[in-house]
């Protein structure tokens, strides 16, 4: 059981920067490559509908971690608790300007938020588990703040069309040359057979970028974040932080058990919906 809940609390992270990670990039990139109101709200749109049901993976892998390894979570929240609350500020911040863009006069305000609401995360998860792992924190959020801007620039030009489209994958391009060094140093780091095939998709997005292989690509920028999540849980298989074994931190085994049912009742259920909702707003957005 201990393993078993290890291994699910870890696909709930992978999905988190899965799902968040071109969240952030399109927060971050839609000012930048929007020229107009229309092609800003265009850009925007693509993570309308998907955007706060993403969040429900960081929600769920946290909750996960409370209950089956109770002294990973408060060990690891406690130790990192400026940086967790910084998250979650970025995250409210992100939200309110999403919610209430199109309710202001002047939209400036709004879009800062999402900017930085976007930033942050996107460089403290990847400071925060550099940090467990030992490894430098700001080449980690440089490296993780890099592959959100690629995997969201990707995601753009794979649900627009036009101009936006066509600036998303400048952007790409442009972000590839900053990702594939950064990559190369952070994923040599970590040195595990999956951070190396991590590497190698990221190269593989960037030259189905520039062969406008958009759906290819974001399979690639998505497989990269995979495999990067799981090089990471996997080097923290048997001591999720220093001087704590997984066994010392998990829950009993009557808690375990318990834990295991209410996951086979619900989590079938959020991914259903989810994939469900992915596939309703699987359509291009286009230029009101």
């Amino acid at each position: 059981m201990i393993d078993l809940w290890f291994a699910v609390i870890a696909f709930l992270w992978t999905g988190y920067f899965v799902l968040e990670g071109f969240d952030f990039g399109v927060g971050l990139l839609a000012p930048f490559i929007s020229k107009n109101e229309r092609e800003h709200q265009q850009a925007l749109q693509t993570i309308g509908p998907v955007w706060d049901g993403n969040e429900v993976w960081l929600i769920t892998a946290v909750g996960a971690m409370f209950a089956a390894f109770p002294a990973w979570y408060a060990g690891m929240f406690s130790t990192f608790y400026l940086p967790v609350v910084l998250v979650l500020v970025g995250l409210i911040v992100r939200g309110v300007g999403l919610e209430w863009r199109s309710k202001l006069a002047s939209p400036r305000l709004a879009d800062l938020g999402i900017v930085v609401g976007s930033a942050l995360p996107a460089f403290l998860w990847g400071a925060i588990f550099a940090d467990v792992l030992r490894l430098n924190p700001i080449l980690g959020g440089l490296f993780s703040l890099a592959v959100s801007v690629l995997h969201g620039a990707v995601f753009l030009t794979l649900k627009t069309t036009g101009d936006v489209r066509r600036r998303a994958r400048v952007a790409a391009l442009g972000a590839s040359a900053v990702v594939v060094p950064l990559g190369a140093v952070a994923l040599s780091s970590i040195g595990s057979a999956p951070a190396l095939v991590a590497m190698a998709a990221l190269a593989a997005a960037v030259a189905l970028v520039w062969r406008r292989r958009e759906g290819w690509a974001f399979a690639a920028t998505a497989g990269a974040i995979v495999l990067t999540s799981v090089s990471v849980f996997w080097t923290l298989r048997t001591t999720p932080l220093p001087g704590l074994t997984l066994a010392e931190a998990a829950s009993g085994p009557y808690t375990l058990n318990v834990l295991t049912w209410i996951g086979l009742a619900v989590l079938p259920f959020v991914m259903v919906y989810q994939g469900w909702t992915y596939w309703v707003f699987r359509k291009r957005i286009a230029v009101a």
